[in-house]
């Protein structure tokens, strides 16, 4: 999930060091276009495409990480 962690402080314009799985979205920048990019993150690292209004849901790095498997399910 390193590479998750990583395009994520790139998407909140971060250092990567302060991304982790207990990383509250709501204190960056977790807003629509931030959702739409996350999207694309997980596209290209796991081949999967999120659900956007899941996404909107997720409160912490770990529940973005909780997606993917449902992802891989559906």
């Amino acid at each position: 999930m390193q590479n998750l962690y990583a395009g994520l402080a790139e998407i909140f314009e971060i250092d990567a060091s302060e991304v982790g799985p207990d990383t509250v979205l709501a204190n960056h920048n977790w807003d629509s276009l931030a959702i739409v990019s996350t999207i694309a993150l997980v596209d290209e690292i796991c081949g999967e495409l999120l659900d956007g209004a899941a996404l909107n849901a997720c409160v912490t790095a770990s529940d973005i990480v909780a997606l993917i498997p449902q992802a891989k399910a559906a």
